[in-house]
């Protein structure tokens, strides 16, 4: 019965991850499809900052001739505002405008228009909802975030590593191999010469969507309340065991 609630929480908040990173990732390619042909330009922002909201004043920082390695001479490529978009398309890009630098020579193009995100983050989202269904699929509430983690892999495989308490190394393999593409092609890109490829963004950044949604829907899944506060109720890979305030 406890296990029957514990992968019916799974089902459901994996099933919520994934209809929520499904309908950004269909919009980031829609939303520039709803837009008259060649209306959003090249762009080039900057991340966690709104740069395109206005063609002047506040968030209008991309709009202007910007120097020194971030944006370029905007006006030479058009000016560009979302909220004179659609209210759909206006949305998406402002979500993009805020999370990705928006680099045009890192990002795709649909019916002339620029996509509000770049190709990292679109494979960052594929990966988001891959892993999101495979934990509404195999997760299960397992009280901690890494042992209802882990237990998308199934007992069967994990018996070996829970009985050699391994259980978060294994976990720490899985973030560095999900982990360590990603950071190894951003940050020599970064600081070197080497310019990374879109199938290249594409691919590193789809792998750690692929952890990241398998985080985020273990994070909301761990519930201890589903077990009553009783840790000994929870069935773990060869034959361990929870106890309160200590892990075996």
């Amino acid at each position: 019965m406890v296990e029957d609630l514990g992968k019916a929480r799974a089902q459901k908040v994996g099933s919520w991850v994934f209809g929520v990173s499904l309908f950004f990732l269909i919009s980031f390619f829609l939303a520039p499809a709803t837009l008259d042909e060649d209306s959003v330009p090249r762009l080039s922002g900057r991340a966690n900052a709104f740069d395109y909201a206005k063609e002047d004043g506040w968030g209008s920082w991309g709009n202007g001739v910007n120097e020194g390695g971030i944006g370029h001479n905007q006006p030479a490529e058009g000016l560009f505002s979302w909220t004179n978009l659609n209210p759909y398309a206006g949305f998406i890009y402002s979500f993009g405008d805020l999370n990705c630098h928006q680099k045009h020579e890192r990002s795709w193009e649909i019916n002339g228009n620029q996509m509000p995100v770049c190709t990292r983050d679109v494979g960052i989202f594929l990966g988001l909802a891959i892993g999101a269904w495979i934990f509404s699929r195999r997760g299960s509430n397992r009280w901690t975030i890494t042992d209802s983690f882990l237990s998308v892999l199934g007992s069967t495989r994990l018996d070996l590593i829970y009985k050699s308490g391994k259980r978060k190394i294994a976990a720490a393999a899985i973030v560095g191999i999900s982990v360590l593409p990603i950071a190894i092609d951003g940050f020599t890109q970064m600081l070197t010469s080497y310019e990374s490829t879109n199938p290249v963004r594409l691919i590193t950044g789809g792998l750690f969507g692929v952890f990241l949604g398998l985080l985020i829907a273990a994070m909301f899944s761990a519930k201890p309340s589903d077990f009553e506060g009783r840790p000994e109720l929870v069935r773990l890979p060869g034959g361990a065991r929870l106890i309160k305030n200590e892990e075996e």
